[in-house]
Formats: structure tokens, C-alpha cells, sequence
């Protein structure tokens, strides 16, 4: 009986394979995306020290939409982007974390673009 994988799994696989390509530098930090059923979130980190610089997600109190959807999607990236270039980051590389660059993922990019951050 052929039996069909969990789409999670399908995105982790993925995910593990762009990571094998790009990763976060002091210079140039990663900014990670994450989409669950209930929210959105977006990192900026630092790969060569293991350490989270800037965050952002639909938990936060400046994120008006608590849900997961595109407008929330917006926020938390225009959000990100903001923390970003207050702490003095400009330049980034964006991991979409295996998911399709479409929707949700791409508002995020989009409004971070628009907010300051370069990639």
C-alpha cells in the first residue's frame, strides 16, 4: 500500500535543503519564516553566533490581526522590518522555511521590503 507523507514533513525536507544553502552572517543575518494554523512569525538571525536578533509574530501587542491570514502576514513583516533597521540591520537573506513563496509568505517579504530591509 503506498502511503502518502505529511505535508509538514514534505516542507521540513525542504526547508533542510535551502538551509544547506544559505545560512545568516553578522553582516548579512537571516530573516526566517514560520506559518502555523494560528499565527505568523518572522526572525532575524544571526547563524555564526546561534542567536536570535530581531523577531516579530501575530503574538505581538503592535499586531492588530491576531489571526493568520495576509493582513496579519503584512504586519508582522512591516514589524520586523522596523526592529530590524532600529537595531541597525539592513541587508538580510530571506529563508522562506520551505514553504511556497506565495500568500502569507510573500505579504510578509513584500511589507519588509516596503519597511526598510534589503534582499
Amino acid at each position: 500500500m503506498i502511503k502518502k507523507e505529511a505535508k509538514n514533513d514534505l516542507r521540513v525536507r525542504r526547508h533542510v535543503r535551502v538551509r544547506s544553502k544559505i545560512s545568516g552572517t553578522t553582516e548579512r543575518p537571516r530573516l526566517s519564516v514560520f506559518r502555523s494554523n494560528k499565527g505568523i512569525y518572522a526572525q532575524i538571525i544571526d547563524d555564526v553566533e546561534g542567536k536570535t536578533l530581531v523577531s516579530a509574530s501575530t503574538l505581538d501587542k503592535e499586531v492588530k490581526t491576531k489571526a493568520s491570514n495576509i493582513e496579519a502576514a503584512k504586519e508582522v513583516g512591516e514589524l520586523v522590518a522596523k526592529r530590524a533597521v532600529k537595531a541597525g540591520i539592513k541587508v538580510v537573506v530571506f529563508d522562506r522555511g520551505g514553504y511556497i513563496y506565495h500568500g502569507k509568505v510573500k505579504a510578509l517579504a513584500e511589507a519588509a521590503r516596503e519597511a526598510g530591509l534589503e534582499f
